[in-house]
């Protein structure tokens, strides 16, 4: 059973930055992608970026050119730099871990972690 531990969350001002980063632990199988979610307050849980083991990202459109997500597979830790962070970038941000077994999907969420951006 994987578990996720999120860190680097906190408050900062607009146009500020933050890393965030998740550790996996518990792997037996290696895992298929990596990436972050968020959730703001009244509003549906979202995909912020992933990234697969062919290194193949998607990030959703209000992100992009501003997050950055990497992995260290070797330490089954990924990362979300997150630069020029605004307002609307306030959420609790959740990572997530997928591994395909016998073409099936098993997910894997952390606890979360709270991203304040404020003047």
């Amino acid at each position: 059973q994987i578990q996720l531990v999120e860190s680097g969350g906190g408050l900062v001002r607009p146009g500020g930055s933050l890393r965030l980063s998740c550790t996996a632990s518990g792997v037996s199988y290696s895992i298929d992608i990596m990436g972050w979610y968020r959730q703001a307050p009244g509003n549906k849980r979202e995909l912020v970026a992933s990234l697969t083991n062919a290194d193949f990202t998607n990030y959703a459109a209000s992100v992009k050119g501003r997050f950055s997500i990497t992995r260290d597979s070797t330490q089954n830790t990924a990362y979300l730099q997150m630069d020029k962070l605004k307002a609307e970038d306030t959420a609790v941000y959740y990572c997530h871990a997928r591994q395909y077994r016998r073409g099936a999907p098993f997910d894997y969420w952390g606890r979360g972690t709270q991203v304040t951006v404020l003047s």
